[in-house]
């Protein structure tokens, strides 16, 4: 089938600037990327350049180095981190803000990060879950007894936007990603009203096997085109700062 096929379910290829214009602040944006596997840096780079603020930003860390997402909590856009790893080798930019009390923390094992994820993009509201009971993270939290063992009940985690890194795009918006760099890239676009994705290569609509589409299209709304994208580690090592 030809992409005229597929008129009315195109998704617009746009320049990062203008994808991003839908940002507004105190929105809740997903990133994707599990440390530097499948970070979106240019996306993240971009909404540095937007000038917004007040995001809660939900991601499985707290960035790394002078770059990403490291980068946009330095730059002091972020209210509020919801993540698993808040700390790791090179997190100084959160770190430093989080100790003189200017950035809130929401821990969140990483299970249960991804499963609140997911139950937004399936339309579950909340769940229950064994993880984190008797722990300060229950605090506040329903708990019920199924079988004898003690459950918390965790709300489903929904965002304004995602920024999520693919490897392969079509212009439906049809995606597959690269290994690990998939991570939490598809139930980010399914949990977002909104997701923006920037893609190694883009190909004309059907021209992806169906059978190896990971995220349909339909979860998809705007399409960056980042033919050689930047790799966050590298930029560390390098000891790179943006901007």
């Amino acid at each position: 089938m030809t992409s005229a096929a597929y008129a009315g379910v195109l998704k617009p290829v746009l320049s990062i600037a203008d994808a991003l214009s839908v940002v507004e602040d105190g929105m809740t944006v997903m990133i994707g990327g599990f440390g530097g596997a499948g970070s979106p840096v240019e996306l993240v780079h971009g909404l540095i350049d937007t000038g917004k603020r007040d995001l809660v930003v939900v991601n499985n860390n707290a960035g790394n180095g002078q770059v990403g997402l490291a980068a946009l909590i330095r730059e002091k856009r972020v209210r509020k981190m919801i993540c698993s790893f808040p700390r790791s080798s090179d997190s100084s930019a959160f770190r430093e803000l989080y100790e003189m009390g200017e950035i809130e923390l929401e821990v969140v094992p990483q299970g249960t990060l991804a499963e609140r994820i997911r139950a937004a993009g399936a339309g579950v509201p909340a769940f229950f879950t064994p993880t984190g009971f008797g722990t300060p993270l229950a605090a506040g939290k329903e708990a019920r007894e199924f079988g004898g063992r003690t459950y918390i009940m965790e709300h489903a985690l929904h965002a304004d936007i995602a920024l999520v890194k693919a490897a392969r795009a079509d212009q439906a918006g049809n995606l597959t990603f690269s290994m690990s760099a998939r991570n939490f890239g598809p139930i980010m676009c399914a949990a977002a009203a909104m997701s923006i994705v920037q893609a190694s290569e883009i190909v004309d609509a059907g021209a992806i096997d169906p059978e190896v589409v990971v995220t349909p299209g339909i979860f998809v709304d705007r399409l960056v085109h980042v033919a050689h994208p930047s790799q966050e580690e590298d930029l560390v090592a390098k000891g790179v700062r943006y901007p």
